[in-house]
C-alpha cells in the first residue's frame, strides 16, 4: 500500500465509529470495521479520482455495495479527504442521490 493510501487509512482510522448513546452491538461492529474500512477507503479514493460520482457509481467503478459505499463517504468527508458538489446525480435506483469529487 502506498504512503498516501496509508496517511488516508491513518487518517479515518482516528474518527469515531459510533455514539457513545448507541447500543453495545453497535460499538462491538465499530470495532470489526477497521478490518475492511481502509481498503474501502482506498478503492472509493481511486474511483473518484477517476470521475465524481454518486454512491451508485461509486460502487458500481469499486466492486462495492451502494450501502457500504454510503457509510465510507461520510467518513472521508470528515477526514477532508472528499466532498460534495453541490449536484444531484441519478442512482442505480432511479433516486436522486448526492455527487461527490475527491479533494
Amino acid at each position: 500500500m502506498s504512503d498516501y493510501y496509508l496517511d488516508v487509512v491513518s487518517r479515518v482510522a482516528d474518527l469515531p465509529l459510533f455514539r457513545q448513546s448507541n447500543p453495545a452491538t453497535s460499538k462491538a461492529a465499530a470495532a470489526r470495521v477497521r478490518e475492511f474500512a481502509g481498503e474501502h477507503h482506498r478503492a472509493i479514493l481511486e474511483a473518484l479520482r477517476a470521475a465524481p460520482g454518486g454512491a451508485s457509481a461509486i460502487a458500481e467503478r469499486c466492486g462495492l455495495v451502494a450501502h457500504q459505499v454510503g457509510k465510507r463517504l461520510h467518513e472521508l468527508a470528515k477526514a477532508g479527504l472528499i466532498e460534495e458538489t453541490g449536484r444531484l446525480v441519478e442512482s442505480a435506483s432511479g433516486r436522486r442521490e448526492r455527487e461527490w469529487r475527491a479533494v
